[in-house]
Parts: structure tokens; sequence; C-alpha cells
């Protein structure tokens, strides 16, 4: 079997890299520039990944590098994914990752491997908002109303409804998987989960003296990325194309998760290492975001392994890793 990822040098794409590897998949990954600062990154950690010149935005690389990898599955992870860039930067972020998923979906199409390449898109749970008026009690499904509240929650509705679209023209087999947020060791820094557990790590470690960020109140579905990825496979091997919430059906609060995290290095007050810094909120927040399962769980056999905890624990233990002070030898 061969893959190609897009999005390879973001957290998705390796967990999904190492899964396919372990699975004897030949693995092709789209990297944009030939001075992609990410490009050593990706060859030192997943030596097997092929990797190929690209991006979502340039129609033409999509073709080429297609052609060039004849994949049996594409998984097409590209996107300018961080919530808080999207409205700094909204036309980009309309662009990559709205308009890009055309570009990706029309390649497989003109390169006449609509009948053969079986894609997956990346949608999100930002596509439905979190407002009262459509937030369902057991979380959001499949049939759940979307109302995006960021350009990138309306930009990646474009390319779910895109994807669909070229599912129901074209007979390709398209699945879109709408995952809750998942976190995890390879989470970028900008993110709040790793900028959490970054900084209790090197507050730990005596490397610095607090972390600030926006609202803690937002309450999130939180699970692993690894057990994520892995459903994204599984939604592959399915018969049918479809559509797949991806999620734990527990959510937590900003202020839960940076609690955990420094619980995790045995400090229970955390507020004197905690400032808020006005210029991180968002001009529009997502109260709640709460997601239903049961028809991954049921239809594919999905299972999570990490809870919140396992998760929580995970990122700190890592990020401790990294941060930890020698100790000098006299």
């Amino acid at each position: 079997m061969r893959a190609l990822i897009t999005g390879i040098t973001g957290q998705d794409g390796g967990h999904l890299a190492e899964l396919l590897h372990a699975k004897g998949y030949q693995v092709f990954g789209l990297i944009r520039g030939q001075n992609n600062a990410r490009r050593h990154l990706v060859e030192a950690e997943f030596p097997y990944v092929t990797l190929l010149e690209g991006d979502v935005t340039d129609p033409t690389s999509l073709v080429q590098a297609v052609e060039a990898s004849q994949p049996d599955e594409l998984y097409n992870l590209a996107a300018i994914s961080h919530v808080g860039y999207s409205f700094r930067n909204p036309s980009l972020t309309a662009e990559v990752t709205g308009k890009g998923v055309l570009n990706v979906l029309e390649a497989v199409r003109v390169a006449h491997l609509g009948n053969t390449t079986k894609v997956y898109q990346a949608s999100t749970s930002e596509m439905f908002g979190g407002l009262d008026y459509n937030r369902p009690g057991r979380g959001y499904n499949e049939s759940s109303l979307f109302h995006p509240r960021s350009p990138y929650g309306v930009a990646k509705l474009y390319g779910h409804w895109i994807a669909k679209n070229y599912r129901e023209s074209y007979d390709m087999f398209v699945t879109c998987g709408i995952l809750f947020n998942h976190e995890g060791e390879r989470r970028g820094a900008e993110f709040v989960t790793r900028k959490i557990t970054r900084a209790v790590a090197r507050i730990k470690n005596g490397l610095q003296d607090h972390v600030e960020l926006g609202d803690l109140w937002p309450k999130r579905d939180w699970g692993y990325a690894g057990d994520y990825v892995h459903g994204m496979w599984q939604m592959m091997q399915h018969g049918e194309p479809d559509d797949f919430v991806l999620a734990s059906g527990e959510t937590r609060s900003v202020e839960q998760f940076l609690a955990s995290a420094f619980e995790q290095v045995g400090i229970d007050d955390w507020t004197p290492f905690v400032r808020q810094n006005p210029a991180l909120l968002r001009p529009a927040q997502v109260d709640i975001l709460l997601g239903d399962p049961a028809k991954a769980e049921e239809v594919l056999g999905w299972r999570r392994e990490v809870d919140f905890t396992g998760l929580v624990k995970r990122m700190v233990n890592h990020d401790l890793a990294l941060t930890q002070v020698p100790v000098a030898v006299a």
C-alpha cells in the first residue's frame, strides 16, 4: 500500500506516518518549499518517508505529487490550523485550509486516480461553533448543525463540504473525519495545551517563572493524537466513504488542563505562575465543544487508549525530559 500525507510536518502527520509505516505502507509526504525548516526534522525522525515538494495552494505541484506517489490512500492534513492565527491572517487561512482541499481533490481527479485513490479530509469540531442553539446534550455528532466562529472554522467548513461534493459528484472515495481536540507530545508550542506543558516543565526546572494565557474558561473535548490518527486509518478501511466524529465524549476547561499539568510536577496551587494577557483573547470564542463518537465506536470499532489524565501526564513528562537541567559533576 502507498500513502501520501499532506501536512507531514504537523502533529498528526508525524503520528500517521509512524502508524502507516508500522502497517507496511510506503509513505510519501508533501513538504512545502525546498528550504523548509522542518525538512531535516522529518528526515531525522521518519527516514522511511519519501518527501515530495509541493504546496496545497499550487495545483500543478499537487498533480505532480499525486502522479509521483500513485497513492492508494491520500490523507489531507495540510492546513493553517491555529485558530488565533486565523483571525490575524484570514485570507491566507481561506487559501490554505479551505481552497487547498479543493486543489487536493482536483489533483486526484485530473490525475485519473479518482476511482483508485481514497482521500481522507481532516475536518474539525471548530465547524460546530459551540453556541447554545445548536449544542446537543450528548455532544455534536455527524448530523449536528454547523456555526463556525473563526476564519479557521469557516475555511474548514468549506473544505468539508467540497469534500462531500466530490464524493457525491464524481463517485470518489472521500471520507471526512470530524476530529475534536487531540493533543500530544508532537503538538506545536503555539497551541495552548503544549504552551502549558512546556511552561510547567520549565517552571519546575527553574527556567521561567510564569506563563501568559488568554481565557481559561472555555471547555474542550481533549484526546490523544495517536488514538485519533488510528481512527483516520480505520475510516479509510471502511467499505464506504462517510463522515465520522472522533471525540472523548468528555469536556475539560483550559483551567482544568492547567491544574492537571501542574499537579504532574507536584504543584497544587498554580495561580502564582499564571498571568492573563489580554492580547491573547480572541474576537469570538467557542464556549464548549463536546463530541459524540458513538458512530465511530459502533461502525469502525474505534477506541481511545489514552484518557485525559494520561494525555496530560504524557505531555508533561515529554517536556520535562526536553527541559531537564543537567546536574553538574564535581
